[in-house]
């Protein structure tokens, strides 16, 4: 089917064409050359899929196919989108919307609200558990604070997989639901969770996306204004995307295919909240044309790490009792850096000698090898398994932070922080946006010296420093981008970082659950270690019930804590550590098994 081809005028200053395809491989040249029709990139980890997809939008702009303002980027974290954002900015394509699924529906949702329904739009709820702790109530159903949390996890799948409460009880038969919640009760208490907010007139995260699709579903003349508006998509981590998120994207597209999706089966680790690789292993079957290229030739990890995760996949074994057509061929990766140093691998008495062990380690490779705390993180499979790392990095004076946005912006100093920024947000003043942050946090606490204490004073100004520093690198960042665009006689040049951006950006952060990076060894789950990479990766825990964990017993389960595990070692550009312990506490008996997934893995002659 011919296209009318819409040409726009490049930015003054941009790079050209010729300019922007320099320093790409061969595969990465193809994604961003081959603009006709719908392509799949399957792309391996640390193999440089955001350079690849972002200039292929900057060199569809550059040769006139793309229209900025009509081409949508998404992704699924702020901070991504963010990256994006600074990526395209650099190539010169500027007015490129990139956007979380959940920031674009958002958007739409609060400008075609006064003409789908009419009056004010609801307001959003941060958080689930009040809500559901008062639908327990008025059920009597007896919660504590860890099943409010599990039961909003029930909701939230339940709602990305678009099941009501009239519909979601055949799908609990083999759902392992939390303490003592009977499928009946759960049933009821969706149903008495969505009353309550309607009552209320609040929407949860999920219903952002829900009520998006209705609302463009149902009125034609929203539909086609969207769609006149966003001719191009390009989706990130596709491998991630949820049933309600692909009908979202189908309700964009409008039967369209110019899109491109970037994703790898392997890293397929979030299946609990309703995520799905299905999307990407059928592409090619839904849009029969489509161009397919992978991404192989690993920029990020040595040959030892990649030749370790190549390993752990080609040792994947499907059971009698796996889903049809769930096992994709694995991608084998190619490093493109030196062999690096050999793996090291820790056999500790107990979780307490692991930690110290760790701990130790992570000193000398700091003191010795000079690598930047901030430059290094160890990996579990639960959160219950930090309290013993912290303990152990505190005593021997490591600072550390703790990976999760749920307990940073819960932290009172950060709300209190992220109030006194708003409020200070349109003040007038000539300061940069850095010293008026400073300014405003010192009032809570701050100051440029951390402070010599530990404990719940050091915690606190390490949050607020966090904001400071995030503060800095964006307001350097914009800096950077008004230098460029001089340089290159811009006809205009990005507007300065201003505070009130900064408070938007930080709200921007919270809706999305995405903390900020902060001074120390990061200790973080796996899959909040997503994303993200580090020069040494320490793997911890690695024993039978936790990797895999113990509740996994389908081979489908299996194979996704093998997926989980495989993100963590390819987290890891030069230095790696397997660890694992032969009893929970000291002085208990020896009769703990390291995980199933290093038999491949570790050397031959290796104690077990």
């Amino acid at each position: 089917m011919s296209q009318q081809v819409t040409t726009a005028l490049p930015t003054a200053g941009a790079p050209s064409p010729e300019q922007i395809l320099e320093g790409l491989d061969p595969e990465q040249r193809r994604v961003a050359t081959e603009l006709d029709g719908p392509m799949c990139v399957l792309a391996g980890a640390g193999t440089g899929k955001t350079r690849a997809i972002t200039h292929r939008i900057a060199y569809g702009i550059a040769i006139g196919r793309y229209v900025p303002q009509r081409v949508l980027a998404l992704t699924f974290t702020t901070r991504a989108a963010d990256e994006m954002r600074v990526r395209l900015r650099q190539l010169g394509a500027v007015g490129v919307q990139a956007r979380t699924f959940h920031s674009a529906a958002l958007r739409q949702l609060q400008y075609f609200w006064p003409q789908a329904v009419g009056g004010t739009p609801p307001t959003i709820i941060p958080h689930k558990a009040q809500l559901i702790t008062e639908a327990a109530n008025r059920l009597r159903l007896s919660t504590d604070r860890a099943t409010i949390r599990d039961l909003a996890g029930e909701i939230e799948w339940a709602k990305v997989k678009m099941l009501t409460p009239d519909t979601l009880m055949p799908h609990l038969a083999d759902r392992a639901l939390p303490n003592d919640i009977t499928p009946i009760n759960m049933v009821r208490l969706y149903r008495t969770y969505e009353e309550l907010k309607d009552e209320r007139h609040i929407i949860d995260f999920e219903d952002v996306l829900m009520l998006t699709v209705g609302i463009l579903e149902e009125d034609e003349t929203i539909a086609a204004a969207v769609r006149a508006q966003y001719r191009h998509f390009v989706v990130d981590e596709y491998q991630d995307v949820s049933p309600l998120q692909q009908r979202l994207l189908n309700v964009w597209m409008g039967g369209r295919d110019d899109v491109c999706v970037v994703g790898d089966a392997s890293q397929t680790i979030y299946s609990f909240t309703g995520a799905t690789s299905r999307f990407l292993m059928d592409f090619k079957r839904r849009h029969r044309n489509a161009n397919v290229v992978k991404l192989v030739r690993d920029y990020r990890s040595t040959h030892t790490v990649v030749e370790l995760a190549n390993n752990l996949l080609k040792a994947r074994k499907p059971g009698k009792d796996s889903t049809p057509g769930a096992w994709a061929q694995p991608l084998e990766l190619v490093s493109q850096r030196g062999k690096g140093p050999d793996a090291d691998w820790i056999e500790a008495a107990d979780d307490e000698d692991e930690a110290h062990r760790i701990a130790r380690d992570i000193k000398e490779l700091i003191h010795h090898n000079e690598i930047p705390a901030s430059e290094i993180a160890v990996l579990f499979r639960t959160n219950a398994q930090s309290a013993v790392l912290e303990q152990a990095l505190s005593e021997i004076g490591v600072h550390y932070q703790l990976r999760g946005a749920e307990q940073f912006f819960a932290r009172p100093e950060v709300r209190n922080a992220m109030t006194l920024l708003r409020n200070s947000a349109n003040a007038q003043t000539d300061e940069k946006t850095p010293q008026l942050v400073r300014d405003v946090l010192k009032s809570l606490g701050y100051s440029d010296q951390a402070p010599a204490s530990s404990g719940a004073v050091r915690a606190k100004w390490e949050s607020l420093a966090a904001l400071v520093s995030m503060a800095d690198s964006l307001n350097a960042t914009r800096e950077k981008e008004r230098a460029q665009a001089r340089e290159n006689n811009a006809s205009e040049l990005p507007q300065v970082f201003s505070l009130h951006e900064f408070a938007a950006h930080l709200a921007q952060r919270l809706q999305n659950q995405d903390a900020p990076s902060m001074d120390g060894v990061t200790l973080a789950s796996l899959h909040s270690a997503k994303g993200l990479e580090w020069d040494a990766v320490y793997l911890c825990g690695l024993n039978e019930g936790l990797m895999p964990i113990s509740f996994a017993k389908t081979s489908d389960e299996i194979d996704e804590e093998r997926r989980l595990l495989y993100v963590g070692i390819t987290r890891a550009r030069k230095y790696i550590t397997f660890s694992w312990s032969l009893s929970r506490t000291p002085g208990g008996r020896a009769n703990r098994k390291r995980s199933r997934f290093l038999d491949t893995l570790a050397p031959k002659n290796m104690y077990r």
